[in-house]
């Protein structure tokens, strides 16, 4: 039991969230890429990203390891990322630390799918039974130089103090 549910349905309720964090994340990602905000889905993914994070600690575990880590580092950058946008509304350079630490939280997210999909699913399971196979490699090389590249290009479009400051002289 955790936090008064079985195991199996605490399981759901993580997959669910790290589901939605991911989904929201990617809507946002776009947004970055329009200029756009997206206040509530901007809102969805950092709350669900967060949950995931703090969930992941509440599973049982012997001992102190690499998903921890993951957590905490995933959790750190979730409240630079909180911090940027709430505290600091973007302003000069609270804007790339918020990309930059947005875009990290969602690629820790999708990190930890891509690693639970070989751990878990029978299709990519016997192509990396211990996780340190090509296929694993490969995909998780992959994952990172993709999440480089929406990361740069989030950087370099997303800017809407200047989009609504464009919009507002029209």
């Amino acid at each position: 039991m955790i936090l008064g549910m079985s195991t199996v349905s605490f399981t759901l309720l993580h997959v669910v969230l790290s589901l939605i964090g991911i989904a929201s994340g990617l809507v946002v990602l776009v947004g970055m890429w329009g200029a756009r905000r997206l206040d509530g889905w901007t809102a969805l993914f950092l709350a669900t990203t967060v949950a995931t994070s703090v969930t992941g600690f509440l599973f049982h575990s012997a001992q102190f390891g690499p998903p921890h880590i993951v957590g905490l580092i995933s959790l750190v950058v979730l409240v630079l990322a909180i911090l940027a946008r709430y505290s600091y509304h973007l302003a000069g350079s609270w804007r790339w630390i918020y990309v930059l630490s947005a875009m990290l939280a969602l690629y820790f997210n999708v990190f930890v799918g891509v690693v639970q999909a070989f751990q878990k699913l029978p299709l990519l399971q016997p192509l990396a039974p211990t996780g340190s196979e090509p296929p694993f490699a490969i995909a998780q090389g992959l994952l990172l130089l993709a999440f480089i590249a929406f990361t740069v290009i989030a950087m370099k479009r997303f800017h809407p103090a200047r989009i609504a400051a464009v919009s507002l002289r029209l």
